[in-house]
């Protein structure tokens, strides 16, 4: 596994942390309306840092002192990553647009705090479809530059 495999790795499984992160907070304040308190409210934090403190170790460790850090071929996955990151944030965007205009109605009005949400939501789609993308380009093997 390379450089870039790891990272898209990485990048991946740090942004499914938030998404639960993020999913059990708005469970807890919007579905159970409770404030998390004690144990509760650390959790997310020291998840955060053992996972933080072991992507360090393993992103840092080559497989062997050969190994380039990345050549054409990466280039190429990544390049192609960035242009389903770019479809995707503007799908997301479309969708972050029209979807309040379905929940509040024409009339209606979204809470200014709301948006930085929806931006924060629209950044991480976009990351997880980069990362996924290079991982599914890495995963079909055999089919260099074709």
């Amino acid at each position: 596994m390379n450089r870039t495999q790891k990272e898209a790795w990485f990048s991946l499984a740090s942004g499914l942390l938030c998404l639960a992160i993020f999913g059990w907070g708005g469970v807890r304040l919007f579905v159970l309306k409770t404030i998390p308190e004690g144990v509760e409210r650390s959790w997310p934090f020291a998840a955060f840092c053992v996972f933080m403190a072991i992507a360090i170790v393993l992103l840092r460790r080559k497989q062997s002192p050969a190994e380039v850090d990345s050549d054409e071929r990466d280039r190429l996955i990544k390049y192609r990553a960035a242009i389903a990151c770019f479809v995707s944030v503007c799908v997301s965007l479309a969708a972050a647009s029209t979807i309040p205009r379905f929940v509040v109605g024409i009339e209606g009005s979204v809470p200014v705090w709301l948006l930085a949400f929806i931006n924060l939501g629209v950044l991480l789609v976009a990351f997880l479809v980069y990362s996924v993308a290079i991982l599914a380009q890495y995963g079909r093997g055999g089919k260099d530059n074709e």
